[in-house]
């Protein structure tokens, strides 16, 4: 009996050591975060992301920084460009296209090294200096067509660079918050250890490894990557961002590129949020008490047309009849469960940037009927048009249910709408080789949702006529002589007043000539598990993940 009651004591003894020795780990358990992109693969992690805003929101501002970068702290205010990587910036007085960056000092890569005046001049070369070592032209596409007059960068001293625009160009400040810095010092371990027959070889093979072991100074460091299945990234404790230092511990990414897999995954707990949820699935996310968020967007859902010789856009009365044809608050409220807000152009009246257009973007049949028959079509005499888009993608919402509703609704007015689906990085890939590449398929219109954040993206690189593939996103190849003037107008004006001005008449401009198909503005919708906490919505492609806590 002794022995058997000093056994049990024993036992409970060990027991007890057991448990206080589990405890501390139990209370400290790492918190992981599962989000399930809209993308069919993980954004490109080697510096510069591809798969469009998708992989800066994910791939991009988590691992890295740029020199400027967007404030994403608020849910009401507009999401505005802050000091990032550099604390401060000026133009030359006497010359407008001189510019100098002051860099925010301790500042430290992934890997140790130190941030500084090399490493930015290292990453402007990076994309465009033919010749340097590191010069990646599969990072050229997705970088320099979002900044096409950076020109060069040079050293002042270890804290300030100059960088210099082959023309004045207010939108530069701006335009830096797409070149993330990724670690010279990383990249060039990789190198040094690479096979290859030449430089080039070596180089390539290095931003391959890279690419599975990522450096930036970002908020967020690689942890293991599985290319078309995870990414798993981890919290930099070390960021010099104190109040961004993540609260989660781990955030992993999975792409998820059909919205009712996203939907289910969540639903049963695979995963704890999701982007672009199915919208007829929202009853039943709300009743079971996961929590929706959505915000107006700076943000555009269009068809861009082709402006070649033969295209059937060139007439400005098909443009306008398609503009008319569509049913947007029909759109919202039926098909998109009231998570859009229906386009008039590219901005809504109130923005600084709207101006005065005289053409009323609306519903209405009958006019946009009116305008197809005065340009020779109708119920017998149907105008053929072909737009291709994605199955998915970042920005893209619910593309093949949209695109088949304005495929109906089109109808009504005479037009014969064929679809041409491919992958959505695919899509992206043509929408900066243009409509005169093969890769058009033969297309006269592409559907490529597009940021508007700032003059470049919302305006110029689609309005100008030397913003052409391969240079930028004016896939249709518009050239229009008042576009170009109204661009360097507002390029070359540092006021902000006089820009604001001079962008809102080329804003009205690009209405009255009905320059896209202009359907609807995204609210960014996502759904996630009541354990997500401090979620914060801008109105911005982009989210602050840094700022969110996950119950386990």
């Amino acid at each position: 009996m002794l022995m058997k009651k000093t056994t049990r004591a024993a036992l409970i003894a060990v027991l007890a050591l057991t448990t206080a020795a589990a405890w501390p780990r139990a209370v400290s358990a790492e918190t992981v975060l599962r989000i399930g992109m809209t993308a069919a693969d993980i954004p490109r992690t080697l510096g510069q992301p591809d798969q469009g805003f998708e992989g800066n929101r994910f791939t991009g501002l988590t691992m890295y920084d740029a020199l400027t970068g967007w404030d994403l702290s608020s849910a009401e205010k507009a999401s505005v460009v802050i000091p990032g990587l550099a604390t401060e910036w000026k133009v030359d007085d006497a010359d407008k296209t001189k510019w100098t960056f002051k860099l925010r000092p301790g500042v430290t890569f992934h890997d140790g090294s130190p941030f500084n005046a090399d490493a930015v001049v290292w990453n402007v070369e990076k994309v465009l200096k033919q010749d340097a070592p590191q010069f990646d032209a599969s990072q050229v596409g997705v970088t320099a067509s979002r900044m096409p007059t950076l020109a060069s960068a040079r050293k002042i001293d270890d804290m300030t660079v100059e960088l210099t625009t082959k023309e004045p160009d207010s939108f530069l400040p701006i335009n830096l918050t797409n070149l993330f810095m990724a670690s010279p010092a990383k990249w060039q371990h990789f190198y040094d250890k690479a096979e290859g027959a030449d430089a080039k070889a070596k180089s390539q093979a290095a931003w391959t490894a890279f690419a599975k072991d990522a450096a930036g100074t970002g908020p967020w460091k690689m942890a293991s990557f599985t290319p078309r299945e995870r990414l798993e990234l981890v919290k930099n404790a070390n960021y010099w961002d104190k109040a961004r230092v993540p609260k989660v511990d781990k955030m992993v990414l999975l792409p998820m590129p059909e919205a009712n897999a996203r939907t289910a995954a969540l639903l049963s707990g695979q995963v704890d949020w999701v982007e672009a949820p199915a919208p007829d699935a929202l009853p039943e996310l709300k009743q079971r008490g996961f929590k929706l968020y959505a915000n107006e967007q700076p943000h555009v859902w269009p068809w861009q047309f082709s402006r070649v010789e033969g295209s059937p856009w060139n007439d400005i009365r098909v443009r306008k009849a398609a503009n008319l044809c569509i049913d947007r608050e029909g759109l919202k409220d039926g098909l998109l469960a009231g998570l859009m807000v229906p386009a008039t152009g590219t901005f809504e009246p109130g923005h600084p940037w709207r101006g005065k257009p005289t053409f009323e973007i609306k519903y209405d049949k009958a006019a946009a009927q009116k305008l197809m028959q005065e340009a020779g079509f109708g119920p017998n005499k149907k105008l053929t048009v072909k737009t291709q888009t994605s199955a998915s993608g970042s920005g893209q919402m619910q593309p093949l249910a949209m695109n088949e509703y304005l495929q109906q609704a089109l109808a009504e007015c005479y037009f014969d709408v064929k679809l041409d689906v491919i992958e959505w990085n695919t899509l992206f890939t043509n929408w900066r080789r243009g409509a005169k590449d093969p890769s058009a398929n033969g297309s006269n219109a592409t559907n490529v949702t597009y940021a508007a954040m700032d003059p470049f993206f919302a305006l110029v690189r689609f309005l100008q006529s030397g913003m052409a593939p391969p240079v930028s996103n004016n896939w249709g190849f518009i050239n229009n002589p008042k576009f170009d003037e109204l661009v360097k107008k507002a390029r070359q004006t540092f006021d902000p007043a006089a820009r604001d001005a001079a962008l809102a008449e080329l804003h009205a401009a690009s209405v009255d000539d009905a320059a896209f198909l202009y359907v609807a503005h995204d609210v960014g919708p996502r759904a996630m598990s009541p354990k997500v906490t401090g979620v914060v919505q801008p109105k911005s492609w982009f989210i602050d993940f840094s700022l969110v806590s996950i119950a386990q």
